[in-house]
């Protein structure tokens, strides 16, 4: 494909939290939808663990737990990817984090971590960051979570999509929260519905009760 054919995607935004099975989901959706839309996925890392920093005393014990233990290792080491590596890694990673994370249950541990690295060429040593509590790029990781986040308010997490509208102008969103991930036709339906409600002025929200957790098992 030609720079300039490349070039006339339209750019869908995507931050995510890798640690997260529901930005997980959405984003084998989008990437599903990419198949068929000529669009072109700009992959962006966010953190549940800034999301929640400024109220973690308001959370469940299990959860502040989670966000403790878990939350920072994986995504400190997609940004340090990132930083030193380059853009390109970021989906790559992502997919590789997320397919052993999520689809094979190994959960966020350095092991899996180290695992997905090596699935996608990185070097090894880009494991260190798992653990660096004096993390080096912090001010690149939340000011990417700034980015995504401003776009759509507090009140919501990972993942936060963002598009231009039908009049140029930049239409952004959480989730959708959907399970499992919507595949060829129905996938579409969904693209095209989500961009119909939230390209609308003054539209805020549809929801009901979660009734399942994450499915996997399409992917």
């Amino acid at each position: 494909m030609s720079e300039t054919a490349a070039s006339a995607k339209t750019p869908v935004d995507f931050w995510f939290d890798p640690l997260c099975p529901w930005a997980w989901m959405t984003s084998r959706w989008v990437l599903e939808v990419e198949k068929a839309r000529d669009i072109e996925i700009r992959w962006h890392v966010m953190s549940l663990a800034v999301l929640n920093e400024d109220r973690i005393d308001e959370l469940p014990e299990e959860y502040r737990e989670m966000l403790a233990t878990k939350a920072w290792k994986p995504i400190r080491v997609v940004t340090a990817a990132w930083q030193k590596h380059g853009q390109e890694v970021v989906g790559p990673l992502y997919t590789a984090l997320g397919t052993r994370i999520h689809n094979g249950g190994e959960g966020p541990s350095v092991e899996a971590i180290a695992a997905a690295l090596d699935d996608v060429g990185l070097p090894a040593d880009l494991i260190e960051y798992a653990d660096q509590t004096d993390f080096e790029f912090d001010a690149q990781l939340r000011a990417s979570h700034k980015e995504g986040i401003e776009k759509v308010g507090q009140e919501v997490g990972t993942p936060v999509i963002a598009v231009p509208g039908p009049d140029g102008e930049e239409i952004a969103f959480f989730g959708p929260v959907v399970t499992p991930a919507p595949q060829g036709d129905e996938a579409l339906r969904l693209w095209d519905g989500t961009l119909a409600v939230a390209s609308v002025p003054g539209f805020y929200e549809i929801k009901r009760t979660r009734t399942k957790g994450p499915d996997f098992s399409n992917l």
